[in-house]
């Protein structure tokens, strides 16, 4: 990726429209950030490839819940990463935590 991080986004943005086009989910708006936290967090902690499974993992969980609109479809996934960044802090050694729906998201 680029040092720049204007160029870095303006990549990811093109990325996610390019994306979400073929995938036909055309009014889904990408938290480039949240993601790449996510990742770079679950990687340092647990090993080099969990941040691409933290990341799935929560666009699945999310996709899972029953939403009607955008406002709704980004609680979900913000529900989902909030979780998944409380698991990732601690790694493979932390405490079991409750599920996101159960955490109060």
């Amino acid at each position: 990726m680029s040092s720049n991080p204007d160029a870095e986004e303006r990549t990811l943005s093109d990325w996610s429209r390019r994306l979400t086009q073929a995938l036909q989910i055309l009014d889904l708006e990408v938290d480039h950030k949240m993601l790449v936290e996510l990742a770079e967090q679950s990687s340092k902690t647990v090993g080099p490839n969990a941040g691409l499974i933290s990341t799935f993992v929560v666009g699945y969980a999310a996709g899972l819940s029953k939403t009607s609109g955008r406002k709704e479809a980004e609680k979900a996934v913000r529900g989902a990463a909030d979780t998944a960044f409380r698991v990732a802090a601690t790694g493979l050694d932390g405490p079991d935590t409750p599920g996101w729906k159960d955490s109060g998201q």
